[in-house]
């Protein structure tokens, strides 16, 4: 086990000469281009697919429907997320990955496959319902999973534990379900105009209670499995090979397994949805989130505990380890300095708390022996944000521990000033 992390140095000129010398096909914008050029390319076949498969009016009507729970699903994964949140454009990579990417993987494997069954059993209805229970959990449960693995890969700063994995696949899911409940209520709503059902007994009615009202949370509950797994790895030493690569594996075969039980609930008899419903998807929904909850609490621990280092070399004000453990103490600090000034002060204060937040995981991991070999390039530039924002930070935090302490703090008020950190511990003083 590591003792306490080095102190930061300078990048070594062999990183930026090999920077220098990439390839055209390392470069990031060359990455960028061709992700989106393949999400926005999956976008437009899977748009073509399922009006196609709806029809005009009912593809506007099942869009209309399916993004009622969108914006209450992502809302909840970036509440989550509120510790150490990631940047935006990871959040939007997967909401796209799994609206369009995944959806349509799982669209032509699933009637592939399905096909292909029935074609070789001469039995349609045993294909249906081996499609809908064995290929389709395996198939979009992977092709979920691509997602999350691409961000655990690609963008590792912003993957860094268990809240991470669970908002990438949450998110992705979300996507995912967006899609497919398009494709569901769309039908449904085809169905009814041929036989002119319509009102609270209609099939669009009843497709949209059972996939929007009752198990909104379906899919992102099956994926975050996937997601805790690459999390629990993502904490894991770099030495721990077997670990990192078996968790996500485990991660996705349960989530596997309760997909394939979901779907094939209806096997159990007349009320075998219900059934399963209550007694198994409703205690994981709960499990998950009182352990998705429970992690974010440990984080806000962690800062509390590794940014006291940091306050007493002089990096941090002596009560910003406290405030910056607390959420109720951080959004009194965002709005102190937005009502005094203005939203480019609220702005800094946020930036504040999310650098702060990254350098005390950084220094957790450190200790642990799981850091990087960039460990000490990347305490340097989280430091330097941290300083290039101390002026409008530190009066908005020392605020708001005065407002949240249970007693009258030894901390000096806004408005007189700090002393400067220890010149030993600040190399950027003239």
């Amino acid at each position: 086990m590591a003792t306490s992390p080095p102190p930061p140095t300078p990048p070594g000129l062999p990183a930026e000469a090999a920077r220098r010398h990439a390839h055209w096909w390392q470069r990031t914008w060359v990455r960028y281009a061709a992700l989106t050029t393949l999400l926005a390319l999956s976008g437009l076949v899977i748009l073509a697919l399922v009006r196609k498969q709806t029809g005009t009016e009912g593809f506007l009507v099942g869009l209309g429907l399916a993004v009622f729970p969108v914006p209450l699903l992502v809302a909840a994964f970036r509440w989550l997320d509120r510790v150490d949140p990631g940047p935006w454009r990871n959040l939007l990579f997967s909401f796209a990955w799994g609206a369009c990417a995944a959806a349509l993987i799982a669209i032509v494997a699933n009637s592939f496959a399905t096909q292909w069954i029935a074609t070789a059993t001469a039995d349609p209805s045993h294909a249906d319902t081996l499609g809908a229970t064995v290929i389709a959990p395996v198939v979009e449960e992977s092709a979920k999973a691509a997602a999350v693995l691409l961000v655990f890969l690609f963008r590792r700063r912003d993957f860094t534990g268990i809240v991470d994995g669970v908002v990438i696949a949450g998110v992705t899911a979300t996507g995912f379900a967006f899609t497919e409940n398009i494709l569901y209520l769309g039908t449904a709503f085809g169905t009814d105009r041929l036989s002119g059902d319509t009102g609270l007994f209609s099939v669009t009615a009843a497709t949209f209670f059972v996939r929007v009202i009752m198990s909104p949370f379906a899919h992102p509950l099956f994926t975050v499995l996937t997601g805790i797994g690459f999390g629990i790895a993502a904490r894991s030493a770099d030495r721990q090979q077997v670990r990192r690569v078996l968790l996500p594996l485990v991660g996705l075969l349960l989530a596997m397994g309760m997909h394939a039980m979901w779907n094939g609930s209806s096997a159990f008899g007349e009320y075998g949805f219900f059934a399963v419903y209550a007694a198994f998807m409703v205690p994981s929904f709960g499990l998950l989130t009182w352990l998705a909850v429970w992690t974010r609490q440990r984080e806000l621990g962690t800062v509390r505990t590794e940014l006291p280092s940091y306050a007493m070399a002089g990096w941090l004000a002596a009560p910003e380890p406290f405030v910056l453990g607390s959420m109720k103490a951080r959004r009194l600090a965002r709005e102190y300095a937005t009502h005094h000034g203005g939203r480019d002060a609220g702005r800094a204060v946020a930036e504040y708390e999310a650098y702060a937040t990254s350098l005390a995981f950084l220094r957790h991991r450190g200790r642990r022996g799981r850091a990087g070999a960039d460990f000490a390039v990347r305490e340097r530039e989280l430091l330097n944000e941290l300083w290039a924002r101390r002026e409008p930070a530190r009066p908005a935090l020392a605020y708001a521990a005065r407002a949240t302490a249970p007693a009258p703090a030894p901390w000096p008020a806004p408005g007189y000033g700090y002393p400067p950190p220890y010149p030993a511990y600040n190399p950027y003083r003239s």
